[in-house]
């Protein structure tokens, strides 16, 4: 799996819906793409539904930690959305986040 970064956004505006897939690593540096991304798609109409597909990403513990808390609060931080426009995030996470440790183990066997 490559570490950089690829998002796709597709937009049904007659559904209300939107699906933002990710693939590559997300960290909490490269999550900050996601974040621009998601608020973008959240202007595009008033009560979006947002669906973030990371099931193909490799996505670090805390960076999922935090997009979990967004999903929750229905918000996106504020240094990424000072207005705190209300986003309603759904998350489809992998089945587990990696951890250097589960990589290594993984390496070594």
């Amino acid at each position: 799996m490559s570490e950089k970064l690829s998002i796709l956004v597709r937009v049904d505006l007659d559904h209300a819906k939107a699906q933002v897939l990710a693939k590559g690593h997300v960290t909490v540096h490269s999550i900050q793409a996601l974040y621009v991304v998601v608020k973008r798609a959240n202007a595009l109409k008033h009560n979006l539904d947002l669906e973030l597909d990371v099931r193909n990403a490799r996505v670090d513990p805390e960076a999922l930690r935090q997009l979990q808390v967004c999903s929750e609060t229905h918000h996106l931080p504020a240094r990424i959305d000072p207005q705190q426009t209300h986003c309603t995030l759904s998350i489809l996470a992998p089945r587990r986040a990696t951890t250097h440790a589960a990589e290594f183990s993984h390496a070594a066997a």
